[in-house]
Parts: structure tokens; sequence; C-alpha cells
């Protein structure tokens, strides 16, 4: 089934989100090259910078503090949660090229150890991510960034989700991580149309 995919959609690439190693190497060792999407940006397994550089596999670096168990409790950001970002890609660009990791995305971890208010912060300064000179991806679909100060359930999140993503679309976001396709492709198009 798989072999058909890429027959009919070569241009289109497999995402595996995944923070262990083995499971790149097993999924590399099945399906050949993919892209490999890890929350942890390498630090949750030693060997996975390592490896991904290795088998030259696209890498989607995630901004987290902490586990996904513990993170809401790690979101103090002394300096603010801007720059406490930027310092954490800094130092993770070092880590992906000395691991030989050459192609890889920036994500800024919206809803991972941040509070509402500082994923705010980050998608009004957006932009200064563009200083990696890598694509940037945004995950906010039906975030409680939007649910919570509009009082509404995630599945009434969608006119919301379409207009933070034209916002982060005009701040720099290459990239949309998203529930609702059809509208995001859309909002894309729109975006397009205003550029």
């Amino acid at each position: 089934a798989l072999e058909a995919v890429r027959a009919a959609c070569p241009a289109v690439r497999i995402s595996v989100d995944t923070y262990h190693s083995e499971v790149v190497r097993r999924t590399f060792e099945t399906v050949g090259p993919f892209m490999v999407n890890d929350i942890s940006a390498g630090e949750a397994d030693a060997a996975m910078l390592p490896l991904a550089g290795r088998l030259g596999l696209p890498y989607v670096a995630m901004n987290m503090r902490g586990t996904p168990a513990d993170m809401q409790e790690r979101t103090d950001y002394p300096e603010g949660v801007v720059e406490a970002v930027c310092r954490y890609f800094s130092a993770f660009a070092e880590r992906a090229d000395a691991a030989g990791v050459r192609e890889w995305i920036l994500d800024p971890g919206f809803g991972f150890a941040k509070t509402v208010e500082q994923n705010w912060e980050l998608a009004r300064n957006l932009q200064v991510f563009k200083r990696f000179n890598r694509p940037v991806l945004v995950g906010v679909s039906r975030k409680s960034m939007l649910c919570r100060p509009l009082g509404i359930p995630p599945e009434e999140a969608l006119p919301a989700t379409s207009a933070l993503h034209l916002g982060l679309l005009e701040r720099g976001a290459d990239l949309l991580r998203v529930h609702d396709v059809e509208e995001a492709v859309r909002t894309i198009k729109v975006y397009r149309m205003l550029a």
C-alpha cells in the first residue's frame, strides 16, 4: 500500500512522530526515507540525532521542557519565552550540526511547557525565528491558547484556528500542523492571494 501511495504522490513526504531512535531505524528499514517529527528535539533519546544524521533524514525539532506528563509545571521563563526558545534553538542548531542533521525544521512548541499567555507571546513574535534560516512549523489547531480565552471547546475552534493560521503565515510560518486539512489549504490560498 505504501508503494502505491508513493507512486501516486511522489512529492508527499511521510512523517513519523517519535522520540525513539529504534522506531526511526525500523521505519527506515521498512519504508526508506521519511521525515522524523520529534517533540523532544533529540533530548529523550541520545541516539536520535546521530541516527537521523547518518540516515540523512529531515527532522522536525520541537521546543518542549520536560515530558508531556510534567511539562505544564515547567513554564517559568525568567528571560521571557521568546528569548528562551531562541536560545534553545541556537543550542539545538549546534547539536544538529554535530550529529550531521542538515535538513531540520523549527517548531516553537505551542502548548508544550507554555502558558496561554506565553503561547500568544510566541505567536506575536514568530518572525524572530526566521533568523535560524530554517522552515518554521506551527501547531496551533484547536489548542487551549484559542479555546480558553474564547470560552469554546476544541470542536468549535475551527474559525479561530483559521484566523490564527493566517496571522502566523503573515509572521513567517512555513508549515501548518492541522486537524482540518481542507480548511487549512483554503487559508493558505487566501494568504497567497494577499501576498
